[in-house]
């Protein structure tokens, strides 16, 4: 067998391997089980929010909070801290969902934006379902896969979406509605959001997320974190961690939620879920059939007996 046959044969054992991963849950889930169920309970218990508290959670699209964070959420409010949750973004981007939603290949800006109203008000369900109430709720409206323009290109200067190819938050109920696309208005935004919460807790999406929103709103976190006089405990999650994470895809409530590659080498700690609390994760990711339309699989992923974060380091 010549080289070039045997690299072809690998690559295709490969690609069978993968999809025997992804779609044979029964076989993957117990691998996950023996392998990481261990390794998992080991790590230390994230300390919780008290009576007092103030947590927010920063959430760069509708269904970033209720993945990483769902669990914690409940626990916060059941130990008598106050909850909030921030979006950045209202999720109109994603051409995918607006394609399927509206039987088109190929969805027209009006379609994406009305993709945003939807996923707005999926998210303000969501929450209160979680038990957030709609005055501890914050949208901003900044554009979907533009954050990170936002904050280097774009500081100062409008960007136009290409997806819904408007230049200014389109949405009402956002803090400042009309407000141009730049990176300045975000920042704006966001430091009004932290005047009123005065957060003693936050959880933001990790530096190391593969997704660029992620990453822009982990900078400005800790762009703007770090200029402010009392510094708030900060914890980091990711939801998009690299190689497939989490699997298996679908609904496996008795497995752990395990570290995820992107995440490799972090302080990880556990926040342990009861079934009350897994029960209403999974009903809040349900609120959001806009996404569970095409990334059902994916969504139930994160409803395991356990969420992650790892501590700010300095």
């Amino acid at each position: 067998m010549r080289g070039s046959q045997r690299v072809r044969l690998w690559v295709v054992i490969l690609v069978i391997i993968a999809f025997i991963a992804i779609n044979a849950p029964g076989i993957t889930a117990l691998f996950y089980r023996f392998y990481f169920g261990h390794q998992v309970a080991a790590l230390p218990e994230a300390r919780g929010p008290e009576q007092g508290d103030r947590l927010l959670v920063m959430a760069p699209h509708p269904d970033d909070e209720t993945l990483c964070c769902a669990g914690s959420i409940q626990k916060a409010i059941r130990a008598g801290a106050s909850v909030y949750v921030v979006w950045f973004t209202s999720g109109d981007a994603f051409e995918w969902d607006a394609a399927l939603l509206n039987r088109t290949p190929d969805p027209a800006p009006i379609e994406l934006f009305k993709l945003g109203k939807s996923r707005i008000r999926e998210a303000a369900d969501a929450a209160k379902l979680l038990g957030v109430p709609g005055q501890n709720q914050f949208f901003l409206g900044y554009p979907d896969r533009g954050l990170s323009k936002l904050l280097k290109s774009f500081y100062s200067r409008p960007y136009r979406s290409p997806y819904t190819e408007v230049d200014a938050v389109p949405y009402m109920g956002t803090v400042s509605p009309g407000s141009a696309y730049t990176g300045k208005n975000m920042v704006a935004d966001f430091e009004t959001v932290l005047a009123k919460v005065k957060p003693t807790i936050i959880l933001a999406p990790s530096p190391r997320d593969a997704h660029p929103d992620h990453r822009a709103v982990a900078e400005l976190a800790l762009r703007l974190l770090n200029k402010r006089g009392k510094h708030p405990v900060v914890r980091y999650w990711i939801v998009h961690g690299g190689l497939e994470w989490p699997l298996p895809k679908g609904l496996h409530r008795t497995l752990v939620l395990e570290p995820p590659p992107r995440g490799k080498g972090l302080p990880w700690e556990r926040v342990s879920l009861d079934i009350t609390e897994e029960n209403r994760k999974l009903a809040a990711i349900r609120t959001y059939q806009t996404q569970t339309e095409v990334l059902g699989r994916f969504m139930l992923a994160f409803v395991r007996t356990n969420e992650l974060y790892y501590p700010e380091t300095r």
